[in-house]
């Protein structure tokens, strides 16, 4: 019942990184979505495990509240293909992760897909730097809850490169493209 609850508000916290602009959306969203995960994977991996990917999302909260558009910007007008996409993507990752595999795991299945689908999405649709960077730190933490999906224990190195990777990436320094 925990993993599942842990599964929901890492969803969620993706979902407010895909419908948010401002810097406290996006502050919340990766806090959640990496409280979700971390969750996750104190479940089946350990204190150390879940506390890299915890302090890494942390870092990046913190960094994300000090960094990038003012304010909460929670659907500004024109984001309901976002809200459509949170949905279905959800739907649809609860479906594979519960539904046709099989096996132990089926909420990090669930949490994995969603934060990977949708945070890939918004890399993808924004060009903000603050959006990007927020969506490329729950990308690797996603990625390193994914190391728990395998049968051999994978050890706290994906975990720890993973919260290290979340906590530097709000630093590195972003150019737009200028036309030539």
């Amino acid at each position: 019942m925990v993993e599942a609850a842990a599964a929901f508000v890492a969803w969620l916290g993706v979902s407010m990184i895909v419908l948010a602009d401002g810097r406290r959306g996006l502050g919340l969203g990766v806090a959640l979505a990496g409280l979700g995960l971390a969750a996750i994977v104190f479940q089946g991996h350990g204190l150390v495990a879940a506390a890299a990917l915890a302090v890494g999302a942390a870092i990046a909260a913190a960094r994300r509240l000090v960094s990038g558009s003012a304010g909460w910007q929670i659907m500004p007008p024109g984001s309901t293909p976002r809200l459509v996409l949170c949905i279905g993507a959800g739907l649809l990752a609860l479906w594979i992760g519960f539904g046709i595999t099989t096996g132990t795991g089926a909420a990090l299945r669930f949490a994995v897909m969603s934060v990977v689908g949708l945070a890939g999405a918004r890399v993808l649709a924004s060009d903000d730097p603050a959006v990007l960077l927020t969506a490329v730190a729950l990308l690797a933490l996603a990625i390193a809850a994914a190391a728990g999906l395998s049968h051999s224990a994978p050890g706290m190195w994906p975990y720890v490169a993973a919260g290290l990777i979340a906590a530097a990436v709000g630093w590195l320094p972003v150019r737009t493209p200028d036309a030539a």
